[in-house]
């Protein structure tokens, strides 16, 4: 870990009315930590927007009973092998999975796949969660 360095800032009572609210509400015990969570945030989002190599993970709620489309989403996922990292799919209940997988590569292909799967009919739901692989907010 680097040396820690104090800086102060100024801002409207406001504004810092509404910090104080956002830290407690979040659960943090100093604003310190929920700063540095906010930068660290935004510098994963500036690597997706950069396209920069990133990790993330895709969850698929979907009917399997839909006809085709187990097929449909393997066909897809193999298409995209080299971003995909491993998939785990649960069964629900007697319809309905979920599947998460796991990915890691350029932010637009990890996009496009998640993309690609969310319009198939039967899936449900389609959600990306994005990450970083570390290596730009250390």
């Amino acid at each position: 870990m680097s040396a820690l360095v104090r800086l102060s800032l100024s801002l409207e009572k406001p504004l810092l009315d509404q910090l104080e609210m956002l830290v407690k509400r979040s659960g943090y015990t100093n604003r310190s930590e929920f700063v540095r969570d906010m930068i660290r945030e935004r510098l994963v989002q500036r690597e997706w927007d950069e396209d920069r190599e990133v990790v993330g993970a895709i969850t698929l709620v979907y009917d399997h009973h839909v006809s085709g489309l187990s097929e449909k989403l393997t066909d897809e996922q193999h298409h995209h092998h080299r971003v995909i990292l491993t998939t785990t799919h649960v069964h629900l209940d007697k319809s309905l999975c979920v599947e998460m997988i796991l990915v890691r590569g350029r932010a637009s292909e990890i996009a496009t796949l998640a993309g690609r799967l969310r319009q198939y009919k039967g899936v449900l739901h389609a959600g990306l969660s994005t990450s970083t692989t570390g290596a730009h907010i250390k």
